[in-house]
Formats: structure tokens, sequence, C-alpha cells
């Protein structure tokens, strides 16, 4: 073990002490080491990197501060022109360091000057892959059309700087692979003015960008200019161009003009032309280049044989694809995921057409003993056209013949029952291969929990993630917030909050979406206390709250009748640097719509189009029930026009709303009309849609028309809800119809299957009541005790009260008798 001396011990102590008293003194002895004025923040931060021996050790020096109080108050008190002037006045590595800890620990937003400062120290430093990193966020934080303004910068203030070359040509390079050609072709040519000269890697990354756009040929033309000899990847990129752009005859050409300059053939020179020819649908001249590649010495790879057979499979010749795998697998070449996902894709295509199953058929004819890969191949194409069954017909036809499956056939046939819902299936087939040596991944351990969650094995899913942990598969977040999910779905509450506490307690997994999913939860069930306290956690915790968690809460907010704080909440979400979604102005608005707040829509709508987001179905909808509940039917009807003539089709829900309007309005013309108009665009008409025409017509409009729309509905076969049996039902005993039309009604939709209720029974008793129709009350009480429904002392008393006003004594008595066999008693 090893020992501390005394002296690295006094040092140390220190270090790890948590007394404020002894980080202040020290950092005051820091800053008296190097006579450095207590009152100046600049040098007081200084201080501290010149304190030996801490300035030895860049690592030590850093973990030290960043647990000193006393550093992180005078941080926090820096002006942006004062942490310039640090980094400007340390060294390479911890100017580096220093810019770092600010923007990641403490969040700081560094000025250009910082940023331009540390991009040289990087270079300096050789840290290519850093620099390169650390030059993408500076770009993603100014965006297109900052070239000018960064350009100027790094030609003023650094142009003196040993590493600026690296610079230069790493911004234009950044520039490039973040698709801002533009910008990239600006600082290209600042580079010529500054006479930097950029590498070859920069010219392929622009090259590539260029591959569908006219000026290709000059971009390229120019490299040549410029003294750059082009690589292979260079004259790839080029020949891709070539073919993207449909110039086939000048890529052959470019091609001979290569091979005229005694280049070294590429494999790369000719996957690129058979994969362009493959697109055009020139399989044949593709295969020739294949051919070619073997009179040069050069070996296909696995990407040369799958450039052919995708070819192949989608021009309808997948018995020829299967010839070229045969083919891979003689000379050493396995097909991978890659192979069997292309046949797949092209039988998908068979499949669409009704071919596959004779292709099957003609398949297994074909060969006397079809191989492993015959048979992956065919198992694969029938899971992705979804005929799993058939799958295991042929994973069964396989081990009869003694053949085992491959990785592959498991991988594939296990995806396909997770994605048609065989959980349990999938569970056992996930066992058959562990038996039989096969190791499933986190994919696949990630597909079975989440099964189990969506049907409620919870338990098991558990289990199965508890297992992934002695089988040494790292576990991710995913499987967190599936069991999260099952839990919050399936089991209560409690569990789910439990469940949820013991993965966040422990400050290991702090994912915002496990926030979101209990958040939501709390609101769905109402509990608005126990979401907001968790939305404050998120904050305490220092975890960026995402868009979702404020949609949630908004949601939450306008439920409980609290307007204004969801309108608060939707006002913070720009606050916190995150942009508003069309649910987040939707939810709003619905808020405002059944607040009747009509202006407030139109100002969310406005703000809404301003940001750049389009209103969907939902939203139009949203806007229209409003309007329908202000009583502006004609601007609602203008708006469902508008929403046609934009391309979007309202769905049964828009169209919904607004039949209930109009029927509501006694417009039962119109609402016929938008009834005709859902069956045109074939929007069908739901059982929902049927029972508001019904009703319509019972409560505000007139009986006869109810029972004749009701009738022509069932003549046309048209499946009715319960609703619009009970909705009919109801008003014949209200508005004085036909008794007996309730009766047989009422014994049809028995017939039909429906559950009926003593609730259902109630309605219809009390309203007969109310019309002192107690010999048709009393049918409906018999019928209710013949079918074994039981009374409840609501209705007992109703029936009671209506013969003892009538003075039906006889009736009475009756009644009681039945009361006492069904074991209800009144005081």
């Amino acid at each position: 073990m090893l020992r501390l001396t005394t002296r690295r011990h006094r040092f140390l102590t220190p270090l790890f002490s948590t007394n404020p008293q002894t980080l202040s003194s020290f950092s005051a002895a820091a800053a008296a080491a190097t006579d450095i004025p207590q009152n100046d923040s600049v040098s007081r931060i200084l201080g501290h990197f010149n304190c030996p021996p801490l300035r030895h050790s860049t690592k030590l020096l850093f973990s030290y501060l960043q647990s000193n109080a006393s550093f992180k108050y005078e941080v926090l008190e820096l002006r942006p022109s004062e942490i310039d002037a640090i980094i400007g006045k340390l060294s390479s590595e911890n100017a580096i360091e220093f810019f770092f800890v600010l923007q990641n620990v403490f969040g700081f937003k560094h000025s250009r000057n910082s940023q331009f400062v540390v991009a040289h120290c990087l270079a300096e430093k050789k840290r290519s892959r850093a620099l390169q990193c650390h030059l993408q966020r500076v770009l993603q934080e100014e965006g297109s059309g900052s070239a000018p303004t960064l350009c100027e910068l790094l030609s003023k203030s650094f142009s003196g700087w040993d590493s600026n070359k690296m610079v230069w040509d790493m911004l234009t390079f950044v520039y490039s692979r973040s698709d801002m050609v533009h910008d990239a072709l600006f600082a290209l040519e600042k580079m010529k003015e500054s006479h930097v000269r950029p590498s070859i890697m920069t010219y392929n990354s622009l090259l590539h960008n260029l591959r569908q756009r006219d000026t290709m040929q000059d971009f390229y033309d120019s490299i040549e200019a410029k003294g750059f000899l082009p690589t292979n990847y260079t004259n790839s990129i080029f020949l891709d161009g070539l073919c993207r752009q449909s110039l086939f005859h000048e890529a052959v050409a470019f091609l001979r003009q290569l091979q005229e300059k005694h280049a070294e053939p590429c494999l790369v020179w000719f996957n690129t032309l058979m994969s362009g020819f493959c697109r055009l649908g020139s399989v044949d001249i593709a295969k020739s280049f294949f051919c070619k590649m073997f009179k040069y010495g050069l070996v296909p790879d696995v990407y040369s044989y799958n450039i052919l057979i995708h070819g192949l499979c989608i021009t309808g010749l997948p018995e020829e694809a299967l010839d070229f795998t045969k083919d891979m697998e003689k000379h050493g070449l396995e097909p991978d995921q890659v192979t069997y996902n292309i046949f797949s894709k092209g039988f998908r295509q068979l499949g669409m057409m009704g071919e596959f199953g004779e292709f099957t058929k003609k398949m297994l004819r074909k060969e006397a003993n079809p191989d492993i890969l015959t048979y992956t191949i065919l198992i694969c194409g029938h899971c992705q056209i979804g005929n799993v069954e058939e799958g295991f017909r042929l994973r069964e036809e396989m081990l009869l013949k003694g053949l085992q499956l491959n990785s592959i056939s498991y991988r594939v046939l296990f995806i396909s029952l997770c994605k048609s819902g065989h959980i349990i299936e999938a569970l056992e087939l996930l066992s058959e291969m562990e038996k039989v040596g096969f190791k499933p991944d986190l994919f696949m351990y990630s597909m079975i929990i989440h099964g189990l969650c969506k049907i409620g094995e919870v338990q098991q899913a558990v289990q199965l993630y508890n297992e992934m942990s002695m089988k040494r598969i790292i576990r991710n977040s995913f499987l967190h917030r599936s069991i999260l999910l099952g839990l919050c779905q399936k089991r209560t509450i409690y569990e789910a909050r439990s469940y949820f506490n013991t993965l966040t307690n422990s400050d290991l997994v702090q994912d915002v979406v496990l926030y979101n999913i209990i958040i939501d939860r709390y609101i769905k069930l109402g509990n608005m206390g126990e979401a907001v306290e968790l939305f404050n956690k998120i904050s305490e915790k220092g975890i960026s709250p995402t868009v979702v968690t404020f949609n949630s809460l908004i949601n939450g907010y306008w439920k409980a009748g609290k307007l204004a704080y969801a309108k608060k909440l939707f006002d913070a979400i720009k606050k916190h640097d995150l942009v508003p979604t069309i649910v987040s102005y939707t939810t709003l608005m619905n808020a405002f719509s059944e607040a009747g707040n009509i202006r407030e829509i139109f100002v969310l709508l406005d703000e809404m189009k301003a940001d750049g987001i389009e209103p969907n179905q939902v939203t139009y909808t949203v806007v229209m029930k409003g309007l329908c509940k202000n009583g502006q039917l004609e601007e609602s009807d203008r708006l469902l026009k508008d929403m046609l003539a934009k391309g979007l089709y309202p769905d049964q829900i828009s169209y919904n709303t607004l039949i209930k309007c109009f029927c509501k309005e006694g417009n039962f013309d119109r609402a016929f009309q938008l009834h005709e108009e859902m069956v045109k665009l074939n929007v069908q008409p739901s059982c929902a849609t049927y029972n508001i025409l019904i009703n319509g017509f019972c409560v505000y409009g007139d009986l006869g028309e109810a029972e004749r729309v009701f009738n022509f509905l069932q003549e046309q076969n048209t499946r009715l809800s319960k609703v619009a049996y009970t909705t009919l039902i109801k008003a014949i005993c209200v508005k004085g119809g036909d008794v007996e039309r309730a009766m047989v009604l009422f014994l049809r939709m028995a017939e039909i299957g429906f559950e009926i209720s003593v609730r259902d029974y109630s309605a219809v008793i009390n309203r007969l009541c109310k019309r002192f129709l107690l010999h048709e009350a009393m049918d409906f009480f018999r019928l209710m005790l013949w079918n074994s429904v039981a009374p409840d002392q609501p209705i007992c008393l109703v029936m009671v009260d209506s013969i003892n006003r009538a003075g039906y004594f006889r009736a009475e008595i009756q009644l009681y008798a039945l009361m006492t066999k069904c074991g209800l008693y009144l005081g």
C-alpha cells in the first residue's frame, strides 16, 4: 500500500477539508504567494492557478477548484470581459480546462473571443477530435450565415497564432459537416485570402456536400488546380455525384480516365458505379461492373454483393438475388444483417403483389435440400410481410430436417412476435435461444420487457431486468421507462412511485423522461399537488425539464380549472430555452375553448403560426369547438372549409363537434350535409356520430324524425351503440311516444347482446312514472325482475310514490310483494 509522506499529507489536507474558512484561507494564501491584490477578481482567480504545487497537476487543480466554495463564489461574480482576460492569461491546458468547467459545470455562455482562444489552444495541443466537437457546438449556437462574422474574427484577432491554420481548416470542415455549405464555401474563400491551405479532408467534405449540384465538376477541378492529388475517396465522391446527377456516361468516362492515368483500381469506385446503375434500374450494367472487378484483381466485399442483391430484389428478381447470395458464400463471405434486410424488403414488395407465397413454394421445390440460408431468407420474408405463422411453420420444417436456426432467424422471429403482441410466445422463444447457445442482446431484452409491461406483466419484466445484470448486459434508461410506464398503467400509483423513488433517490439515474411519466400519471389521477412537487424536484436536482413536462402540467392545471397557472407555465416554456410544440399550443387553446375565451384562442393561433408551427386536425377541432360554444357556427363552418382547402382532412372528432352544434341549433339539414361530406371523404362515421344525430332529433327536434333516422340506419345494417337505443327509448317515454315501441327497442337491445343494467331500467321507469303511465312502468319493473336485474331502493321509492299519488292500492301491494322477494324493505 502507498503511504503519504508528511509533506504530501499536509498539502492534501486543506484540499479535502469541508471547512469554508480553511478553503478561503487557502485561496488567500494562494493569492499572497504571488503578490496579487485580494480585491481584483481576475487576479484572485489567477492566484488559484499560481499556487504551487497545484499548478503542476491540472486534474488535481480542477478537482480542487470545483469543490472550493470560495472559487465558486468568485466565478459567479465574474463578468464576460473578466473571463476573457483570465482565459487569455492562462496556459493552454489550464485555459481549456477553465473554459469547459465554466461552460459545463457553471453554465456560462462564453464570448466568441474565448471560444476561439480555446479552439487555438486545442489546435496547439493537436487535439483535433476535441477541436471538432468544440467548433460543432459553437456553430450550433451561431447557426447558418455566421461565417462572415467568425472569419473576420479569425483574420483580425488570431492571424499571428501558430495554430491558426488548423483552426481555419477545422472551421471550414465543420461548416461543411453541419450542412452549412454556403458558410463553408465562404470560409474556404477567406482561407485563400489569408494564404491558408485547406486539407484534402476539408475538400472531400465539401465535395460530398456538392454531389448533387452543378458546381461539383468545377469544385473537383479546383482541387487539382490547387496542387492536391485527389485520393481514392475524393474520386469515389465525384463518381457518386455523377451517378446521383444521372450523368452515367460521364461517370464511366471518368473511370476510364482514371485507368488511363494508371491509377490503382479501387473497390469503392466499382461499388459506387454499381450502386448508381442499380438505382437507375440498370442491373445488367451493374453486373458487368461486378465482373470487371475480378478482371482488375479486386475481390468483391459484402457491400458489393448487397448492392447487386438489392438491385435484383427491387426489380423483381429475387431468385437471381438468392443465387448471388450462394455465390457470396462460395467466396467465403457470410451474408450480414443488411443482406437479410434487403431480402425482407424485396419480399415485402412481392407480398404486396400476392406473389410471395408462390415464390416460397417455388424455392422449396427448386432445391432438393434447402439449406439454412434459404430458410433464413424465407423466414425473414414472411415475417417482414407480417406472416409470423408461416415463419414458424418454416422453422418447424427446418428443425425436422435437423437444421439449426441461426441468430438472424431467431432474432427476426422474436421481433415479429413482439411487434404482433405475442409476448408470452416471444418469452418462450427467448428461453429456447439461450438453451441452444445464442445470447439475447440489449435490444431483444428491451423489446420483451417493454412488451411485458404493456400487457401488465410488470413483475416478470422486473425479473428479466434483474437477470440482465447477472448476465452483464448494460441496462439503459429505455428499460427504466418501460417498467415505470407499465407500473403507472397497469398497477397502482404507489407501486409506480416506489419504483421511481428507488431509481431517482440514488442520483445515479437522472432521466427527465422518468419524471415526465410519473408527473403525467399524477395529473391523470387528478393529483396536481404531487405533480407540482415532482416538477420542483426536477429544478432542485439540476435536471432540465422538457417541453413534454410543461405540456403535462398545462393540461393538469386546465383540468383543475386553474387557467391562469396553465398560461403562466406556457409562458415559462420559452424562458427555459424550449420551443412550444403543437401540443403545447393546442392544449392551452383547448383550455381557453372550454372557458369560452375566443379572443385568446386566436391570439395563440396567430402566435403559433408566427413560430412556424402549422395547425393540425386537433388544433382546428379545438378552435371550431370554441366557436361553436360561443354560438359562432358560421365561422366554425368556414374554418372547416379552410381546413379542407389546406389539404388537412378533418377526422371524426372534427365533424362530430360541428354536427352536434348544428343539431343543437336545430339546423338538421346542415348536420346531415356534414354527415354526407364525411362519407365522401372516407371519414367513417362512428357510433358517436349517429348518437349525436339521434340525440339531436330527440332533444332539439322531432321524435318522429329521430325514429325515422334510427330505422334507416338499422336497414343499412349500421351498427348502433347502446347509447343510441337508450336515447331513443328515453325520448319515447318522455315525449309521449308509443311505449310499446320503447319495450320492443328495449328487448331488441338485450337480444343484440348489450348489457342492461338497473340504471337503464330506472331511466325508463322514472320517465314513465312522471307521465303517470304506471301500468307501463310496472311492465318494465316486471321485465327487470324477469331478466334477473335486482331493483335498487331509489327506483322502488319512485314506484311507491307514484302508486300512492295515483291511489292504486292493489298495485302497491303487488309492488311490496315483489320488493320483499328481492330483499328490499322500505322504512
